[in-house]
C-alpha cells in the first residue's frame, strides 16, 4: 500500500504532510525491530531527521519494540525539539563541534548520521570542512563500537552521460567543488574507522530526496507557477519521496558490514527537467520557459542496489508531481530553500 493512498493522492495540511513522511512501511518496521537498545540521530534539525526519526518511533511502536530513540541537535527552533518530545523522542541539545559535546552523549548502539553543511558554505570553507569531515571523524572515533549509517550525497560522483543510468556504488569517485570533497571526506572518515576498529556501517548517498515544502521538484514546479524561466544546463535529475528515502535509510541498519557498505538511495528513473517542468505546466495549465540547453552529462545516481534489496519506492514520480501541483495552488507553505540543483560549479 503506498504511503499516501489514506490522502487519495492529495496532501492538505503539514499534519498529513508530516503523517505520510513517517509513516513506516513494513521493511522499515522489519528493520527496526531488530535494533537493541538506542538509535541516536545526530544532526536531526535537518530537513529530513525529523520525520525519519518519527518514522523511527512509529516503527518501534509498531514492531513493540522499547528502543530508546534519541534526538540531537542544537535545536535554534525550541518548537521542534518540543514537537519530537510529543512523539515520544528523546532530545540532547548540543554543539557537536564543541570539542567537551561528544564526551557528554550518551552510549548508544546503533547510530544515524545526519549532520553536515552545504547552503551558504563559499567563503566559509573552514567551517565546511570541520562539519563534513572533522565531525565525521569525532564521531567514528567515539562510536566505533556502534553501528553507524551515515548520509553522503551523490555530489561526489563524477558529472556522468545521462544515457549511463547514472553511476552506481562502485563508480569512481570525482567531487567537483569543495562542499562535494568534503562529503567524500566524510566518507573517508568513516571508512577508515570501520577498518581500524570492525565498526560496522552504511554510507547513504542520496539525491534527490523530495516532498511539498522543499527539492528539486519543488523548485521546477514553482518557477512553472510563477511564469519564471528554467534553466537546463543540468537538465537531468534522480529524485525519490522523502517518506520512501526514510524507509529505505532505516533498514540500512540490516545491511552495516566492515569496510563500510556504500548504498545508493534515489528513484528508478533519470527524469529529464523539460518533462518535469512540462507535467507541472499541464498542471498549471501554465506553459513552462526554458533557457538554454541540456548538456549531455548530469549528477546522477544508479540505485538498482537499493531496489533489489528493498523494492521500488511506493510513491512514484508522478504521485510527488500531483502532491506538489496541489499544494501550491493551495497556498501552502514551503520551506523557501532553493537546492540550487541546476549549477554546475559545485559552489552552495
Amino acid at each position: 500500500m503506498s504511503s499516501i493512498d489514506n490522502f487519495h493522492s492529495a496532501i492538505n495540511s503539514e499534519q498529513e504532510l508530516e503523517d505520510s513522511l513517517s509513516k513506516p512501511t513494513d521493511g522499515a518496521i522489519d528493520s527496526i525491530a531488530k535494533l537493541k537498545g538506542t538509535l541516536l540521530i545526530l544532526g536531526i534539525g535537518g530537513k529530513m531527521g525529523p520525520t525519519l526519526a518519527r518514522m523511527a518511533k512509529r516503527a518501534a511502536d509498531a514492531a513493540k519494540n522499547p528502543l530508546r530513540i534519541i534526538g540531537v541537535s542544537r535545536f535554534s527552533k525550541p518548537e521542534l525539539r518540543e514537537q519530537l518530545e510529543s512523539y515520544g523522542i528523546d532530545t540532547i541539545a548540543c554543539d557537536l563541534l564543541d570539542p567537551s559535546a561528544m564526551s557528554t552523549l550518551p552510549d548508544a548502539e546503533n547510530i544515524l548520521f545526519m549532520a553536515g553543511w552545504k547552503f551558504g558554505s563559499t567563503g566559509s570553507e573552514e567551517f565546511l570542512w570541520a562539519m563534513n569531515t572533522h565531525l565525521p571523524a569525532l564521531v567514528a572515533e567515539r562510536y566505533k563500537e556502534s553501528k553507524i549509517v551515515a548520509f553522503s550525497t551523490g555530489n561526489v560522483y563524477p558529472y556522468t552521460p545521462v544515457e549511463s543510468g547514472g553511476p552506481t556504488e562502485d563508480a569512481p569517485t570525482e567531487p567537483v567543488g569543495e562542499y562535494a570533497q568534503s562529503c567524500l571526506g566524510r566518507e573517508r572518515m568513516f571508512q577508515y574507522f570501520s577498518k581500524q576498529y570492525g565498526t560496522p556501517g552504511v554510507i547513504i548517498r542520496l539525491n534527490y530526496s523530495v516532498e511539498t515544502r522543499y527539492g528539486v521538484l519543488l523548485d521546477i514546479a514553482q518557477k512553472v507557477y510563477g511564469n519564471k524561466p528554467i534553466t537546463l544546463a543540468m537538465g537531468h535529475v534522480n529524485v525519490i519521496w522523502q517518506g520512501d528515502a526514510n524507509a529505505q535509510t532505516l533498514q540500512c541498519f540490516d545491511l552495516c558490514t566492515s569496510p563500510t557498505r556504500i548504498m545508493n538511495i534515489t528513484g528508478p528513473e533519470t527524469l529529464t527537467v523539460r518533462w518535469i517542468a512540462q507535467q507541472f505546466g499541464q498542471r498549471f495549465a501554465k506553459e513552462p520557459i526554458f533557457e538554454g540547453s541540456e548538456e549531455p552529462t548530469a549528477l546522477l545516481n544508479n540505485a538498482a542496489q537499493a531496489k533489489k534489496l528493498f523494492g521500488p519506492p511506493q510513491v512514484s514520480t508522478e504521485q510527488v508531481i500531483d502532491l506538489i501541483a496541489h499544494w501550491i495552488k493551495n497556498g501552502q507553505s514551503i520551506h523557501q530553500k532553493p537546492t540550487h540543483f541546476e549549477g554546475r560549479t559545485g559552489k552552495f
